[in-house]
């Protein structure tokens, strides 16, 4: 396995992502290849898609493993990124108990790789370890409204025992960690039949179909375009050895479900029409980030308004459709490559 071993009598670091061929891990991938990285990709390919890092194959500075971050790794490498989670409902209810694997074997795997070669390591957590929020807009210090027992909870409490983990690591062998919370994130990538609101809205849109509400609409996300998050991640990794998080990292700008239906039915246009189904349990009411920490700390705050940033993602599902001539969004879970 020669062209995994670490390199850095080359001047450039070597770097793991794991979750590399999802969405955000395939624009992380781009990010730190463009600046001189030597980047090793880790998927198992469940909800990552090798189609997301087709143009990087060729790539002199690129490699792909296929594995499952619930296993050891045994590889070299100058610095990690723990991406590796499904991160929508759809797809991390389909197999709770994997999804919660995932994040603490995963997170524990991973912090065991960087204690052996003491290198740095970023964990991707999540705006969801915050649940149901009684506070709002929600700041670090805030310690959360889970259910620990609810549908959602192999995710939410996966991440929040990660992030256990992480400082506990931290704490107790001195890791060099940085940790992340995302808010609500959309671009080019995204999986088309994620059950996430904007790849949801854009395919019902361009398919024709009625665009579901869950709820009356009025409950609130902010919506965080992926090359703002990759910039936020990018500073936060190379920030000084005292800060090590959580960061939150998301756009502060909130906006109500409908209000999003509504403008993407009025960029795409159409037959569609807006049709509402109940709330599913447990779903958060308000989400939106308080930044402060991350403008204070890494000089970051989003600069893609959402407008600018749903023509983006509008464009890239019209291009699969001009591509491939097929309909978006019928791929099944069945039809995933566990």
């Amino acid at each position: 396995m020669a062209n995994i071993a670490k390199r850095r009598n080359y001047g450039r670091r070597r770097v793991l992502i794991t979750g590399g061929a999802g969405f955000l891990g395939s624009h992380l991938a781009d990010r730190l290849l463009a600046r001189g990285d030597e980047v090793l990709c880790v998927d198992n390919l469940f909800t990552g898609d090798k189609t997301n890092i087709d143009h990087l194959a060729p790539h002199p500075r690129f490699d792909f493993m296929r594995h499952d971050v619930t296993m050891p790794l045994y590889v070299e490498v100058d610095e990690i990124w723990n991406l590796a989670c499904p991160a929508s409902p759809v797809h991390y209810q389909h197999d709770p108990v994997q999804t919660t694997k995932t994040s603490v074997h995963g997170a524990i795997n991973m912090l065991g790789l960087a204690k052996r070669l003491k290198v740095p390591i970023f964990q991707a957590s999540t705006s969801e370890v915050y649940g149901d929020p009684s506070i709002h807009p929600q700041p670090e210090q805030y310690w959360g409204n889970v259910n620990p027992i609810g549908p959602r909870s192999c995710y939410d409490e996966g991440k929040r025992c990660a992030e256990t983990l992480f400082f506990d690591y931290h704490r107790q062998h001195g890791i060099d960690i940085k940790v992340a919370r995302i808010f609500n994130t959309y671009g080019p990538r995204m999986h088309a039949s994620d059950g996430r609101v904007v790849s949801n809205f854009i395919v019902q849109a361009l398919r024709g179909e009625d665009i579901t509400i869950y709820g009356d609409g009025s409950q609130t996300r902010s919506f965080c375009y992926v090359d703002d998050l990759i910039e936020g991640f990018v500073r936060m990794m190379e920030a000084g050895p005292d800060l090590h998080g959580p960061v939150n990292l998301g756009n502060p700008s909130e906006f109500t479900i409908r209000e999003l239906a509504e403008m993407v039915l009025a960029k795409i246009g159409g037959p569609s029409r807006l049709v509402t189904k109940p709330l599913p349990q447990d779903d958060p009411l308000q989400r939106r980030p308080d930044i402060a920490l991350a403008r204070r700390k890494l000089g970051w705050k989003p600069t893609v308004a959402l407008e600018d940033g749903l023509d983006r993602t509008i464009a890239y599902f019209r291009a699969i459709v001009a591509e491939t001539g097929e309909r978006i969004g019928e791929r099944s879970l069945a039809g995933v490559d566990a």
